[in-house]
């Protein structure tokens, strides 16, 4: 991402998020201010007329948004329930989960680039949705700077579990800023997680996939936030236990159907072969 620019990729999951709640019912993810938070940069009626929202390509991506933000707060309310009173969400993007917080004793930090938080901030006041509380902004550029020290100075205390959210950022980190993080999360007390999606190697996909790759890849370049890293299922699992995490999931596309599709009406699910997968990893 270009500095001192908002992400435009934030934007495009932000429309598929919201587009999830006028097309699909009941919804995978539901989140009533999915919709409201963009504000004049969706347009429910006209989407709602769009043929295009019903294309398989398109409901395949809106299938594959709903399941990981369903699973990361899933994996985030098992946290709660064993105790976890803080969150941290990576890459927050125009993620809504603090402006609908149900567990009144947590905690919620937003990390982002500082363009990002701008943007976002002026989209909730625009669409009078209060700023609660119980959240803190955190700018940091995942690049350049160190989460533990941005952490640090927002209050975070790292002597109690933190459970940490991390959706659409691994694809587009270098191994180093990748591995880097995943220390810092590995290295908060026991109790902590962290639950994010990653993309697949070429290795592990069909020649079919890895033509629909390269598409997706040329598009997300072209808007200045090109994909940089891909794992295999095993390297993933090999990075995971090397950084000290003691209990690992990956799911895919048919574990994510079986979980979150089963037996429903519109059909939705995702297809039988995905380009990611979505993971959880516990301290």
């Amino acid at each position: 991402m270009e500095k001192g620019r908002a992400s435009r990729t934030a934007l495009g999951v932000a429309r598929r998020r919201a587009s999830h709640q006028l097309f699909d019912h009941p919804p995978v993810f539901a989140d009533p201010i999915a919709i409201p938070i963009l504000g004049a940069a969706f347009n429910a009626k006209q989407t709602l007329k769009d043929a295009k929202q019903q294309h398989p390509i398109a409901r395949a991506f809106r299938a594959f948004m709903a399941a990981r933000s369903r699973y990361v707060e899933d994996n985030l309310a098992m946290a709660v329930s064993a105790g976890v009173t803080q969150y941290v969400v990576l890459g927050a993007g125009l993620d809504t989960f603090a402006y609908r917080n149900p567990f009144p004793d947590i905690r919620v930090y937003e990390v982002d680039f500082p363009a990002t938080q701008t943007w976002k901030r002026e989209l909730l006041n625009a669409a009078a949705i209060p700023e609660p509380a119980n959240l803190t902004y955190v700018p940091l550029d995942f690049e350049h700077h160190t989460l533990l020290e941005a952490l640090s100075e927002s209050g975070l205390n790292q002597q109690l579990p933190v459970f940490f959210g991390w959706l659409g950022v691994v694809p587009y980190l270098t191994l180093k800023a990748f591995r880097s993080t995943l220390d810092v999360i590995a290295g908060m007390p026991p109790g902590s997680g962290v639950s994010f999606d990653f993309a697949l190697a070429s290795s592990e996909l069909s020649p079919r996939l890895q033509v629909a790759a390269a598409a997706l890849a040329a598009r997300v370049a072209l808007a200045g936030e090109p994909f940089r890293l891909f794992f295999r299922s095993e390297q993933l699992e090999n990075e995971l236990r090397s950084a000290g995490f003691q209990r690992t999931e990956q799911l895919d596309s048919v574990d994510l159907n079986e979980r979150y599709f089963a037996h429903r009406a519109d059909g939705l699910a995702l297809p039988q072969e995905g380009l990611g997968k979505v993971a959880v990893a516990w301290v």
